[in-house]
C-alpha cells in the first residue's frame, strides 16, 4: 500500500532535522561507533607525534560526533573527514558523509569535487603507509604492487558510498516526485468527481424542466378546452339543451383523455422510483421515462380520440388543432404559405407546441378573440405565428377565462431556443397578442 505526499509529509514527526525518530536513533549510533573509532585513532595519532593521548581521544570524539549533522550539512561531514585523513582517522566518519552527500540535493559537481578530494586523499595515505610496510618488509616492495594496493584501498573508501548514495538520493527523488504526482492525479480525481456531481445535477435539472414543459404541454391545452366548454355549457344549458348536452360530452370525453394521460405519467414516476436502487445514475434514468412517457402522452394529445400520431405532434396535425378550438367557439383562421417540406421530427414537434400552447393563452387571457394562425414554409427555415385580437368585452368571455402560472411564453421561448431559433412575443397595437417563432429547418 502506497501513501500519498501528505500522508508522508505527515509521518516526519522526528526531532529537530530529522524526518523520523529511528532516523535520529540511526545517526546517533553512528556518531557513536564514529567517536570510538576516531577518539582510538586520534589517541594512536597523538601519541605517535608526542602529544597527550588525552587530547587525541578527545580530539577523536568530537570528529566522530559530527556525524550527528550528516543529513543536515553533509559537505561539512565530508570536509571533516578529507581534514583528518592525513592523521589515519575518521574512516567510518568518510565513508558514511560521502554516502550522505551523494544522496543529497548537493549540486553534482559538488559531490564530484569532494569525493575527487576525498580519493586523492586516501590514496595518498594509503600509498604512504603501504609504501612503509613494504620498506619494512611487510609487503613485496615493487613499486606497481605499492599502487595497486593504494588505489585498490582508496577507490574501496570512496566509490561504493558515492554510488550507494547516487543511487538511493535518485530513487528518493523518483519517490517524493511519484507522491506528487499521486497527489496531483488524487485533487484532479477529486475535481472531475465534483464536475461530474454538477454535470449531473444539472442534467437532472435539465430533465426535470423538461419533464415539467411536456406535462404542461399534453394538459394544459386539454384542460383549457375543458374549461371554456364548461362556460359555453353554463351559458347554453337553458337556452339550447342540446347544444348543452353535446358540449357536456365533450368535457366528459377531454376529461377522460386527460386523466388517462396524467396516469400514465404518474405510472411512470412511480415505476421509476421502483427502479433506482438497480440503476445506475437513478436520478436520471427515471426521468428520462418520464421524459418519453410524456411524449407519448403529447402525441395523444394531437388527436381527439386519444390515438398516438407517431412518435409525438406533427405539423400534420395542425388542422386538427385548430378545430379542437373552433368547436370550443374560437374563430381561427389558419393560414399556409409555401410548399410543405421534410423536417426534424424535434422542428416539426416544437413547431405544434408553439402553436399549440399559443391557442391555449388566446383561450385563457382573451376568450373569444378573433386569431389568426400562420405558417410559412421556407427554404431554410418554417415560420409560424399566432395573432390574437382584442378579446370581448361582454360577460361570456369574461367567465371563460383561465388562470394562469405564467410559464406558458417561457417553455415556448426554450424550446425555440434549443433548435437555434428565434422567438418574439408581445402586445399588439390593437390591443391584442402576437406570438412568433422562427425555427432552422433541421434537415
Amino acid at each position: 500500500m502506497t501513501t500519498t505526499g501528505e500522508d508522508h509529509r505527515a509521518a516526519l514527526t522526528g526531532p529537530w532535522w530529522w524526518p523520523r525518530r529511528r532516523s535520529a536513533v540511526l545517526d546517533v549510533t553512528l556518531a557513536a561507533l564514529s567517536s570510538i573509532e576516531c577518539a582510538s585513532q586520534g589517541a594512536d595519532f597523538a601519541g605517535g607525534v608526542g602529544l597527550p593521548s588525552g587530547a587525541g581521544l578527545v580530539f577523536g570524539m568530537l570528529v566522530g560526533a559530527v556525524l550527528l549533522v550528516r543529513r543536515r550539512w553533509p559537505v561539512a561531514v565530508v570536509l571533516v573527514a578529507i581534514a583528518v585523513t592525513p592523521a589515519e582517522m575518521g574512516f567510518l566518519l568518510g565513508v558514511v558523509g560521502l554516502y550522505s552527500l551523494a544522496a543529497s540535493e548537493a549540486p553534482r559537481r559538488i559531490i564530484a569535487g569532494l569525493a575527487g578530494m576525498s580519493l586523492l586523499g586516501a590514496l595518498i595515505v594509503f600509498y604512504v603507509r603501504t609504501e612503509q610496510e613494504a620498506a619494512a618488509g611487510a609487503l613485496p616492495a615493487e613499486g606497481w604492487f605499492v599502487l595497486f594496493i593504494a588505489l585498490t584501498m582508496s577507490l574501496g573508501l570512496t566509490a561504493p558510498p558515492v554510488l550507494l548514495g547516487l543511487y538511493v538520493g535518485a530513487r528518493r527523488r523518483l519517490m517524493e516526485s511519484l507522491r506528487e504526482r499521486a497527489d496531483s492525479l488524487e485533487r484532479e480525481l477529486q475535481l472531475l468527481a465534483e464536475r461530474a456531481e454538477e454535470r449531473a445535477e444539472w442534467a437532472r435539472s435539465e430533465e426535470r424542466t423538461r419533464i415539467a414543459r411536456e406535462m404542461h404541454d399534453v394538459v394544459a391545452h386539454r384542460v383549457s378546452l375543458m374549461v371554456v366548454h364548461a362556460a359555453a355549457l353554463q351559458a347554453v344549458a337553458r337556452k339550447d339543451p342540446e347544444k348543452a348536452v353535446r358540449n357536456a360530452a365533450l368535457v366528459g370525453d377531454m376529461g377522460r383523455q386527460a386523466l388517462s394521460e396524467l396516469r400514465e405519467m404518474l405510472g411512470v414516476l412511480r415505476t421509476g422510483e421502483g427502479s433506482v436502487s438497480t440503476a445506475q445514475g437513478a436520478g436520471s434514468v427515471p426521468l428520462a421515462a418520464v421524459g418519453a412517457a410524456a411524449a407519448a402522452a403529447a402525441s395523444r394529445a394531437a388527436g381527439d380520440g386519444g390515438v398516438p400520431v407517431g412518435d409525438g405532434p406533427c405539423l400534420a396535425d395542425l388542422d386538427e388543432l385548430v378545430g379542437q378550438s373552433r368547436v370550443a367557439g374560437m374563430a381561427v383562421v389558419l393560414s399556409v404559405e409555401g410548399e410543405l417540406r421534410a423536417y426534424a421530427a424535434a422542428v416539426e414537434q416544437t413547431a405544434f407546441r408553439v402553436v399549440q400552447e399559443a391557442l391555449t393563452n388566446v383561450h385563457k387571457h382573451a376568450a373569444g378573440a378573433r386569431t389568426h394562425v400562420r405558417l410559412a414554409h421556407r427554404t431554410s427555415e418554417i415560420a409560424m405565428q399566432v395573432e390574437n385580437e382584442a378579446p370581448p368585452v361582454d360577460g361570456e368571455g369574461a367567465a371563460a377565462r383561465l388562470p394562469s402560472g405564467g410559464n406558458g411564453l417561457v417553455g415556448m421561448r426554450e424550446r425555440v431556443s434549443a433548435l437555434g431559433g428565434v422567438f418574439v412575443s408581445g402586445p399588439t397595437d390593437s390591443g391584442g397578442f402576437r406570438v412568433s417563432a422562427v425555427i432552422p429547418r433541421g434537415v
